[in-house]
């Protein structure tokens, strides 16, 4: 397994180019720097111009999930004058500190959650577990098709999601330039891994109503609604310290998830995630830690020889509690038991990542 040469991110890591030992997200990194910022809110001042519904209750709607980044997205776009619709796809283990931001966030915007079935949920997770390692999947297939609906249903066709994940992270090159998220991106980037949402019909007993939910809009749908959606990453630099920061000073609270974890100030809505970062530890050989202190890297708060050694203690460290839910309540919610875990974590883990 071979390391980024300026951060820290393997080229065992889906979809993530690298150049002469660099990956793609230090090379788009680099790249912010000929970008014109002001130009760019300039650019999207005038989408949000052209979007303005007089009469209608929202300008836009924001996919949040109650977090740091969406809690900055509502306060800035708030700052520009327009009325976001705040639209939660709730989380599969709601956490105490994760219903706290949310209705944190309601402090300053009309927010809807949506929260599918939870039985349902539950089966999907231990399938999503079961079938690709990834007990966050129904979540994540949630994400990228719940706000969508609801800008069809509402008709309110202007969305707003955070970071352009190729951009801040790594993928392919030449996405990590892509300003609009088109039904595409989310078919081939949108957390799916292969596994449809029809593939799951007849599974568990799960029926086509029961995956209605997971469902995204039709391309005519989206046409007739003449929904769009943007990453406001790409017209403001994004940095996720930044946005923690400037959240905490509105009412967003956090406290580091777990030792696995380098930042203190993200993914503690979920009380799953600690597994779901596990199992990418298993396949890939990194974690959660990688990822954080590889951003830390680029913006030049932390070297990547101390980077080295804060890995070297946190990734591998079997996550739980995670905020202060024990593996045992997650795992009694998908009725699955630790010995079903433990092979299912045999299964998954790929030998060349752990030599």
């Amino acid at each position: 397994m071979n390391r980024c040469s300026r951060c820290l991110i393997p080229d065992t890591r889906p979809d993530t180019a690298f150049t002469e030992g660099v990956c793609s997200a230090c090379i788009s990194f680099d790249r912010r720097k000929a970008v014109d910022w002001a130009a760019r809110e300039q650019e999207l001042i005038r989408i949000l111009e052209q979007c303005r519904r007089p009469g209608a209750a929202y300008d836009c709607i924001v996919a949040s999930s109650g977090g740091k980044d969406s809690t900055w997205q509502t306060l800035k776009l708030l700052e520009l004058g327009v009325r976001p619709l705040v639209v939660t796809a709730t989380t599969c283990h709601l956490t105490e500190i994760g219903r706290r931001n949310i209705d944190n966030l309601a402090r300053y915007a009309t927010t809807i959650e949506v929260s599918p079935n939870k039985s349902v949920r539950y089966r999907l997770n231990r399938l999503g577990l079961e079938l690709v390692g990834d007990i966050s999947w129904p979540e994540h297939v949630s994400i990228f098709t719940t706000p969508f609906r609801v800008a069809v249903q509402l008709h309110t066709p202007l969305v707003f999601y955070g970071e352009n994940p190729q951009e801040a992270y790594g993928g392919p090159q030449g996405t990590e330039q892509a300003r609009e998220m088109t039904r595409r991106w989310v078919s081939e980037f949108g957390g799916f891994l292969g596994l449809r949402p029809r593939d799951l019909i007849g599974q568990e007993g799960i029926t086509e109503r029961d995956m209605a939910d997971y469902m995204p809009p039709t391309a005519a749908e989206l046409d007739k609604a003449g929904v769009v959606v943007y990453w406001l990453g790409q017209f403001y630099e994004w940095d996720s310290e930044r946005n923690a920061c400037e959240a905490a000073l509105k009412g967003f609270a956090w406290q580091r998830p777990t030792q696995a974890n380098w930042w203190a100030w993200e993914n503690q809505d979920n009380a799953q995630t600690g597994l779901h970062d596990y199992f990418c530890w298993l396949k890939y050989g990194f974690g959660r830690a990688t990822a954080q202190v590889s951003v830390d890297i680029r913006w030049g708060r932390l070297s990547r020889g101390d980077g080295l050694n804060v890995i070297a203690q946190r990734e591998g460290v079997f996550p739980y509690p995670y905020m202060g839910v024990s593996i045992d309540d997650v795992l009694a919610r998908i009725g699955t038991t630790q010995a079903e875990l433990d092979g299912l974590i045999e299964r998954f883990r790929d030998p060349r990542a752990h030599l």
